[in-house]
């Protein structure tokens, strides 16, 4: 179970934007470090538990199922547990990148708002769609294992 490379690609690429930004002198320099001191934990949660279970969907999806999936469970369980935090790392977020967007704006540095704005989108998508599709994951699995009954003994 891993995070689809998809995902993974995307969250590296925004990474390396904004590490980028953080050697820029001035505000824009600043404010993109307050940023990484946000968003760094923050990917460090979603990459633990967060989105490994969206590397099931395809499976799921394709009606491959195994007993050894129950291995999401506690992953699902514990995004669950934590969904509050993610909300409100999302709003620090989207604080510090909105102004960001308005360094960017105030240095006519368009390229930098887009990015700033961009990855507010990312944590909207991220709150919408991928993490109650990883929760819906973990349901899914644990409503088949029902269905299957617990496992023999070894």
């Amino acid at each position: 179970m891993r995070v689809p490379s998809s995902l993974q690609h995307e969250h590296d690429e925004l990474h390396t934007e904004l590490h980028e930004l953080t050697t820029m002198p001035g505000r824009i320099g600043e404010v993109a470090k307050l940023v990484v001191r946000i968003l760094q934990p923050h990917f460090v949660r979603e990459n633990d538990y967060a989105t490994p279970p969206l590397g099931l969907l395809e499976r799921l999806a394709n009606g491959r199922f195994s007993p050894t999936m129950r291995e999401v469970l506690p992953l699902v369980d514990r995004l669950r547990a934590e969904l509050p935090l993610m909300h409100d790392e999302h709003r620090a977020l989207t604080g510090a990148l909105e102004a960001l967007a308005e360094a960017a704006r105030d240095t006519n540095q368009p390229r930098i708002a887009e990015f700033a704005e961009r990855l507010m989108l990312h944590a909207r998508m991220e709150e919408e769609i991928l993490y109650p599709a990883a929760i819906l994951v973990g349901e899914y699995v644990r409503l088949r294992l029902d269905e299957k009954g617990p496992e023999p003994c070894a």
